[in-house]
């Protein structure tokens, strides 16, 4: 539901929302420390120079995706930023495949040259890439392909990644106020909303890390479709964008092309399930 809270803070531009989104995210995640007495561990990872670095990467990346996905709800193209959001599943088994090598199963390869053929058709629709929904994509799936090497908890590296941006953030926020451009300050309630930006970024995070522990893999990767078919239905029901022919048969073929790599989930995860327990079987 977050576009529905983006578009509320519409007064302020995308670059304010989106560096308080990082200062305010920053401080939570500091009480959260401090109360789980986690402090002196987050500070102890500013010892390991290739972990910072790569890090770095990481607050870049998510920098990037943050502030497109809230710049595209400001100018109403939430159902674009969904298409991002649907294809993002689809860009993670490439990477797979293209960077760490892994194979490519016959229902994902499907599902690839599918969501492809969805791709080029929303690009002759819309007359250009559809670069909002790709940049959503390839941004995400690199951080979570960087994140994968990194082996750190949801909160650990959500600190570090905004004491990075925290002086960028701090520095964009100090000369707008300056300036006199800037909605932080100008009336109390909307200021306190800019400052839950933080509150909103964080708690669904740890939730969906506490889920991923306690859920089938099959089941985590299904349920990560309902937040881009929110927001395309927000986007259509109630931002009121259009959805000519062309743009109907360009999300028809990711839709398909996402039956496709569900029902891949499922086979994988039966197989899984089903060597585990003959090995049970064999080892008593």
């Amino acid at each position: 539901m977050l576009p529905l809270f983006w578009k509320y803070l519409h007064k302020a531009s995308a670059f304010e929302i989106l560096s308080h989104r990082g200062v305010w995210s920053l401080v939570f995640c500091i009480l959260l420390l401090a109360l789980t007495k986690q402090l002196k561990k987050v500070l102890d990872i500013f010892r390991q120079p290739r972990t910072v670095a790569l890090l770095a990467l990481t607050s870049l990346l998510l920098t990037i995706n943050w502030g497109v996905y809230i710049w595209s709800v400001s100018v109403n193209r939430i159902v674009e930023a969904s298409l991002g959001y649907y294809i993002t599943p689809l860009a993670s088994v490439s990477f797979g495949v293209f960077v760490l090598h892994e194979h490519m199963r016959k229902y994902q390869k499907v599902a690839v040259i599918i969501a492809t053929i969805g791709v080029a058709v929303l690009t002759i629709q819309y007359g250009a890439l559809p670069w909002i929904a790709l940049v959503l994509a390839l941004s995400w799936s690199s951080y979570t392909l960087v994140k994968k090497t990194l082996k750190l908890g949801a909160l650990e590296g959500l600190s570090i990644e905004t004491i990075i941006a925290l002086l960028p953030n701090l520095f964009y926020l100090t000369y707008i106020e300056n300036k006199g451009t800037a909605e932080f300050g100008q009336h109390l309630g909307f200021s306190l909303l800019l400052m839950c930006a933080g509150l909103v970024t964080v708690v669904p995070l740890l939730l969906f890390n506490g889920a991923t522990t306690r859920l089938p893999l099959t089941l985590t990767g299904l349920l990560q479709y309902i937040t881009p078919t929110i927001m395309f239905i927000l986007g259509v029901v109630v931002n009121h964008e259009t959805m000519p022919l062309g743009r109907i048969i360009g999300f028809g073929f990711i839709w398909v092309a996402l039956v496709f790599l569900g029902v891949d989930l499922v086979r994988s995860n039966r197989a899984a399930s089903s060597a585990l327990q003959d090995e049970s079987t064999t080892s008593f």
